[in-house]
């Protein structure tokens, strides 16, 4: 048994340890800042070697050459036609870039990018076995002195989400976007460290929450993930991938010309939304179920979360030409449940040549 998982009231269910207790008030102290949690469904991917931020350039949907250590960004491996195929936080501290992944992602992308090692000078491990992720809304609440520093420079990923990295380009452009109220951050700590971090939760020092609190604040905040948005055929158009994790501007890699294509002179088959759930029935769909407009069925729930403040709230991804206006209805068990749509990335997505992209700015580099 690990040190949270025996924390009091921890319950643990597929990918870590969902809460322990009581969700609604994990959710809220996470999102007031005052709450860890452990990333058991997060791997960690060590990349070492001098060839390493060009090689992952080369590779990648992200311009890395110059990711200077400490900087925070995020990158897909796209196949030939532009699919998504894996996704990555990424941070490097000066001698080894560091890959935080989605658990299931991690052994795929590992032996993927092991074969395309060739000549480079690089080299590759899984290091989930010596550290461990720890996330929160604030890059404040784990101790220096427990955040993995090898060389030098402490290992925070800052979400980039829901800024406009240089090189993206944002299609949700609300006034105000919901994931500026969550900061995220995810510290690489060494698995030695976490009996003192669960040592000041006993003491009441710090606050713990369940992955249940997190990916709540995540479908809150419209943010994609590869576990969970990536179903095979998804483009990073379609979830508004384009604005934190590719840059189009950057040399070639695989899948680029789909992205381009697709971008300056099409639009994505399929758009993301947030869905606002009934929840009389007290009965949530699960990723997969099926989103109907009357009798005909335009998209795929792909998150579901149950928010201290929204209600039950879903992502889905439906065809383009369902109205963005329409009520929906979401099939479960025999139920029926109503959902109302929230437009994020709209229909007429793309086709932007010739058009000025306008760049928006998170609050964070807005008030810095």
């Amino acid at each position: 048994m690990s040190d949270f998982a025996a924390l009091p009231g921890a319950v643990e269910g597929e990918g870590g340890i969902l809460h322990f207790g009581s969700p609604a008030a994990e959710q809220r102290a996470l999102a007031q800042g005052r709450a860890i949690v452990l990333r058991d469904d997060r791997a960690v991917l060590a990349v070492d070697g001098p060839d390493r931020l060009g090689w992952l350039d080369s590779l990648t949907s992200q311009a890395l050459k110059q990711l200077a250590p400490g900087e925070s960004t995020e990158l897909l491996v796209l196949d030939p036609h532009g699919h998504i195929e894996h996704a990555a936080a990424v941070v490097d501290d000066g001698a080894t870039t560091w890959l935080l992944v989605d658990r299931d992602d991690a052994e795929g992308l590992l032996t993927w990018l092991t074969r395309m090692r060739f000549r480079m000078q690089v080299t590759l491990r899984d290091a989930s076995d010596e550290v461990a992720v720890v996330g929160a809304v604030t890059d404040r609440l784990v101790p220096d002195e427990m955040i993995a520093a090898p060389a030098g420079v402490p290992l925070v990923w800052r979400d980039p989400w829901p800024g406009v990295a240089e090189g993206g380009h944002a299609y949700a452009v609300p006034d105000i976007h919901p994931g500026l109220d969550r900061p995220w951050c995810e510290a690489i700590v060494p698995r030695s460290a976490l009996a003192p971090l669960a040592e000041l939760v006993t003491r009441d020092e710090l606050a713990v929450a369940g992955l249940l609190a997190a990916d709540a604040l995540r479908v809150a905040a419209w943010r994609p993930r590869w576990a969970a948005e990536v179903d095979g055929r998804a483009l990073p158009h379609e979830a508004d991938w384009l604005r934190t994790a590719v840059h189009l501007a950057k040399g070639c890699y695989r899948g680029q010309e789909t992205v381009a294509k697709v971008h300056n002179l099409g639009h994505p088959p399929r758009r993301l939304v947030l869905l606002h759930l009934d929840g009389s029935d007290s009965v949530l769909p699960e990723r997969g179920a099926p989103v109907f407009h009357g009798d005909r069925e335009v998209g795929t729930i792909t998150s579901v979360a149950q928010h201290f403040e929204d209600g039950p709230i879903a992502l889905a991804l439906l065809k383009r030409t369902a109205p963005g206006d329409a009520d929906l209805r979401v099939e479960v068990e025999g139920a029926q449940i109503a959902a109302a749509q929230q437009v994020i990335v709209p229909a007429d997505a793309g086709a932007t040549a010739g058009v000025p992209r306008l760049t928006r700015l998170s609050r964070r580099t807005q008030t810095g």
